[in-house]
């Protein structure tokens, strides 16, 4: 397990985490949520709204390629367009995101007044490494998403 950690640290480290982690960090840093929690709850929101940003600013983006296939891996269906891929990607994460009862953010003290000060310090190597360079507005988005269900 130590060996398994220390090269998924390694892999990490080298490749970014994206806006997931982006928000998670400031999350865990101001409210009693766990590291897990923030993450699985905002992963679905988050891969729409990159999916969204990158359809609208780099349509020929190889992230979309990426996001496509797994869509098509996780619902097995490889026969998918690139956009119904995508569509799918994202049912299947809201879908896990209802099932695992994952709760919002709202549940740990994370209220809409909170959310500026959420994004200002988003903005850390996590979320550089994001696909595509969400602007305020997106990333308000996110965690709006994720105040109630």
């Amino acid at each position: 397990m130590a060996y398994a950690a220390m090269v998924s640290g390694i892999t990490l480290a080298q490749v970014g985490l994206g806006s997931v982690h982006g928000l998670a960090a400031p999350l865990g840093a101001f409210f009693p949520i766990p590291h897990g929690v923030a993450c699985g709850t905002l992963v679905a929101t988050a891969t729409r709204v990159n999916i969204e940003a990158l359809r609208a600013r780099a349509s020929n983006h190889p992230a979309l390629d990426k996001y496509a296939q797994v869509g098509r891996l996780l619902v097995r269906q490889g026969d998918l367009s690139r956009d119904e891929a995508h569509d799918a990607l994202v049912d299947t994460l809201f879908g896990w995101t209802r099932a695992l009862r994952l709760p919002t953010l709202d549940h740990y003290g994370v209220r809409a007044a909170d959310i500026p000060r959420i994004v200002a310090n988003s903005r850390g190597s996590s979320m550089k490494t994001n696909p595509v360079l969400l602007d305020d507005a997106e990333i308000t988005a996110i965690v709006a998403a994720r105040l109630s269900s």
